[in-house]
């Protein structure tokens, strides 16, 4: 069972403050229960840009994944056969995958790291990986609270990898029962794997259906 960190010390606004862009705010700290007070209010902290001070967003439409509206192609199929799945084995080494300052737009700094690695220490956060031969080729890391997965990143180094990790994750919450994948913004990728977008007063809604699931995704 997760181990529930001290409250934080801030009150985080309200999604209904957001800006244009889906900023809610500035500032705060990267706290685990910080960070968990801002999933449960239907928020995430990210940097404004590079280097750039801590933002807590509420995109407005959200994407998410419905859980049975996955588009799982015949070569994604195959491609599930070709790699073993992990769960929670490597997730220093997703997590800095993901953050590696050679991809565009990066975001994901040693801050994060840190913090999203305690939380990981304390059960909130969790890592799919893909492996084939031994090697860590793909994955992805997330927070999960109750029957929420709020995807963060993903990463490959090979073709598919981390689409397999995603249809693990999705088939890991049918069998739990869970009701929410979060995925944050709208993206081609996103889209291709039959992610759709709801209002942001519909995420809120999905949201406390989720959270109050008596589930643990990774126990």
């Amino acid at each position: 069972m997760p181990i529930e960190p001290p409250p934080t010390n801030w009150e985080l606004p309200d999604p209904a403050y957001a800006d244009e862009n889906g900023v809610v705010g500035l500032g705060a700290d990267l706290e685990a229960g910080t960070i968990l007070d801002g999933y449960r209010r239907g928020l995430f902290p990210m940097r404004i840009a590079r280097g750039g001070p801590i933002a807590w967003w509420s995109p407005d439409p959200r994407a998410i994944i419905p859980l049975d509206g996955l588009h799982v192609s015949q070569s994604l199929r195959r491609s599930c056969r070709r790699f073993e799945i992990r769960i929670d084995t490597a997730f220093s080494d997703v997590i800095r995958a993901c953050g590696d300052p050679a991809r565009p737009d990066g975001w994901i700094d040693a801050t994060f790291v840190l913090a999203y690695e305690t939380l990981h220490r304390l059960g909130w956060a969790h890592s799919v990986e893909t492996w084939r031969d031994g090697e860590l080729v793909g994955g992805l890391y997330g927070i999960a609270i109750g029957g929420l997965f709020a995807g963060e990143s993903m990463f490959h180094t090979e073709n598919d990898a981390s689409k397999v990790a995603l249809v693990a994750l999705v088939s890991r919450m049918r069998d739990a029962g869970a009701t929410l994948l979060d995925g944050q913004w709208m993206t081609d990728h996103l889209r291709s794997l039959g992610a759709i977008e709801v209002s942001r007063e519909r995420y809120l809604e999905l949201l406390d259906t989720a959270i109050d699931q008596p589930i643990e995704l990774f126990g």
